[in-house]
C-alpha cells in the first residue's frame, strides 16, 4: 500500500490528510457548524454489489457555507470493504470534517 499525506489551504482552512486507518483531517477557521443532515430517499440499489454513501454537508470556501453533497451508490474498491461514514466534530470552537473512506471489513469472533 501507497502512503501518502495531503496537505491544503484552503481560504484560510488548513486541511491536512492521511490513508486508511492513521486518517486525519484538521480543519482550521470554520467555526460555523453544519446543518442537521437531510433525510434522504435512497432508491433500489443497482446490484447486490454496491453500498449506499450517505449524503453530507461539505464546507464552500469562497461561498462561506455548507452545500449539500447527495448521497450515492457505490461499489467498493476491493472485495470485504466497509464504508465508514465521514463526519464532522467541533474541536477547540472551529469545526473538522473526518471524510468518510473506504476499510477492511473486520469479522467479530463468535
Amino acid at each position: 500500500m501507497k502512503t501518502f499525506i495531503g496537505i491544503m489551504l484552503i481560504a484560510g482552512a488548513l486541511i491536512v490528510t492521511v490513508p486508511a486507518k492513521a486518517q486525519l483531517h484538521v480543519g482550521l477557521g470554520i467555526n460555523i457548524g453544519p446543518p442537521a443532515p437531510r433525510t434522504e430517499t435512497v432508491k433500489i440499489a443497482p446490484s447486490p454489489d454496491h453500498v449506499w454513501v450517505a449524503g453530507y454537508y461539505r464546507w464552500h470556501p469562497k461561498r462561506h457555507v455548507y452545500i449539500w453533497q447527495p448521497g450515492r451508490w457505490e461499489k467498493p474498491p476491493r472485495p470485504h470493504q466497509a464504508w465508514i461514514m465521514g463526519h464532522w466534530e467541533q474541536r477547540n470552537h472551529e469545526w473538522v470534517y473526518f471524510e468518510g473512506h473506504w476499510e477492511k471489513e473486520r469479522h467479530r469472533r463468535k
